[in-house]
């Protein structure tokens, strides 16, 4: 996939959930808080006021370090589209 797809299918994945109603569960919601974070290049340590929150938002960064801004913006797509979006076509 080229870069400007990919970035392309990445936005318009993030405004899908951005956009998106119905509730999700919490550990979808951290990985694609984490994917989002590495994506943007953003290592600063959550902002939650909640230090439960920010221990859940940390862990779920230190398990997908390892990945690039590339991958983690593919990984966001699919799991978009594997947890949200098949889901809601059925």
């Amino acid at each position: 996939m080229t870069n400007d797809k990919l970035h392309k299918e990445f936005l318009e994945s993030v405004e899908y959930v951005n956009n998106y109603i119905n509730p999700l569960p919490a550990d979808l919601l951290l990985k694609l808080y984490a994917y989002y974070r590495i994506a943007h290049k953003n290592f600063d340590n959550p902002g939650s006021t909640t230090p439960l929150i920010n221990a859940f938002k940390a862990n779920a960064l230190i398990q997908a370090k390892n990945q690039s801004t590339d991958e983690a913006m593919q990984n966001y797509i699919e799991l978009v589209n594997k947890e949200i979006k098949n889901k809601d076509l059925k």
